[in-house]
């Protein structure tokens, strides 16, 4: 009776892993909409696209391959975060962008979900995934800095933009 418990648990456990990987849905271009600066639409051929886990949010991860092709994008892709929202700036490139890739992350709401005026206000404290929880509800970025093709010193930050430097940050366990 313990042995088919086990095993009826284990199935369960399996089905319920397979279903998870499931709901991730991955493009290997840029899918964003049509609205955003005509000047990125060059960019969607070495972006990847990915909606999920949850509740359809939509993650866009454009990589760089020089300095000239970033700073060139950057005006536009801030026209795309809304206002207030936070830049993420990171030293690791996260599993949206891939292994030693450069760029820039966009994460943004289900399609068809108004963005939320009502910004989160407050101390932002906490580890990395609360904080792009809260903002959950608007487009923000999520920036990694090589010094290389993306280097702080010679692009601007908006002012009115919380900025979250995570690139001294011990890595998650």
């Amino acid at each position: 009776m313990r042995k088919t418990l086990a095993f009826v648990a284990a199935a369960i456990l399996i089905a319920a892993g397979s279903t998870a990987c499931a709901l991730i849905e991955i493009a290997d271009t840029g899918i964003w909409p049509q609205s955003w600066p005509s000047e990125l639409e060059p960019l969607r051929k070495q972006s990847k696209s990915y909606f999920g886990p949850g509740f359809g949010e939509r993650h866009f991860a454009i990589s760089f391959k020089n300095r000239e092709e970033f700073e060139a994008a950057w005006p536009h892709i801030l026209n795309v975060k809304t206002q207030g929202a936070p830049i993420f700036l990171v030293n690791r490139p996260g599993h949206f962008l891939g292994k030693n890739q450069t760029g820039v992350v966009i994460h943004c709401p289900p399609e068809g979900q108004p963005l939320n005026p009502e910004l989160p206000k407050g101390p932002f404290e906490g580890n990395p995934h609360e904080l792009r929880f809260r903002w959950r509800d608007t487009n923000f970025i999520e920036l990694t800095v090589d010094g290389d093709i993306v280097d702080l010193n010679r692009i601007p930050l908006p002012v009115d933009t919380p900025i979250f430097d995570e690139r001294f940050a011990p890595p998650a366990q």
